[in-house]
């Protein structure tokens, strides 16, 4: 897809958002870091807690704004509370997004540091939103349908897990062991 114009897109990316949760979100752009490879109006919107979720979230406005390819995702991440963590860990996987090797479903990432507090979690895993309605995932946008997925906070051993016995063990597990995605501080579901 090359977006005829990607300023339309990120206006009615961030709509589809704010229209999902029912809330308007604050703008977050961070002021440091990889920013040059990122289109120039990208930004995060930050979605304080709502209706549909007791959490904040903050969601990518624009990560595929000009991609010509069909890797055409947003992403967002739910968190107990707003830190500008969140706004560095999504910027790095935007930028990252629009190198040559651009995120998808069921990919993961090595995030560096911990992705709230002191957690273990410092990978993250690119999922369906489950606790979410199809009309959150799909975002349509001419004739080219934009993916909305969840990035979901992980521990290094859960990301090895994955690696050998594959995205839906891993989903699996999740379900299983009752994935506390919002507690910085839950422990590694493999046990290590």
């Amino acid at each position: 897809m090359q977006a005829s114009d990607p300023q339309q897109y990120i206006a009615r990316l961030a709509q589809h958002y704010q229209h999902y949760f029912g809330v308007e979100g604050k703008k977050a752009i961070l002021d440091k870091g990889p920013r040059e490879k990122l289109h120039p109006d990208f930004y995060l919107l930050e979605i304080p807690p709502n209706k549909r979720h007791n959490a904040f979230i903050y969601c990518t406005v624009g990560m595929s704004a000009d991609r010509t390819d069909d890797n055409l995702i947003e992403l967002f991440v739910l968190s107990p509370k707003a830190d500008q963590k969140l706004v560095e860990l999504l910027t790095y996987c935007a930028s990252y997004h629009r190198t040559g090797r651009p995120l998808n479903i069921h990919h993961t990432v090595n995030v560096g540091q911990p992705w709230l507090d002191n957690s273990v979690c410092d990978h993250a895993f690119i999922s369906l939103p489950y606790l979410d309605e199809d009309d959150l995932q799909l975002f349509n946008f001419g004739e080219h349908a934009i993916h909305c997925y969840w990035l979901i906070p992980i521990t290094r051993a859960e990301r090895d897990y994955k690696v050998e016995n594959g995205c839906e063990a891993l989903e699996q597990l999740f379900e299983e062991k009752e994935l506390d995605y919002l507690n910085p501080a839950r422990p590694c579901l493999t046990g290590k």
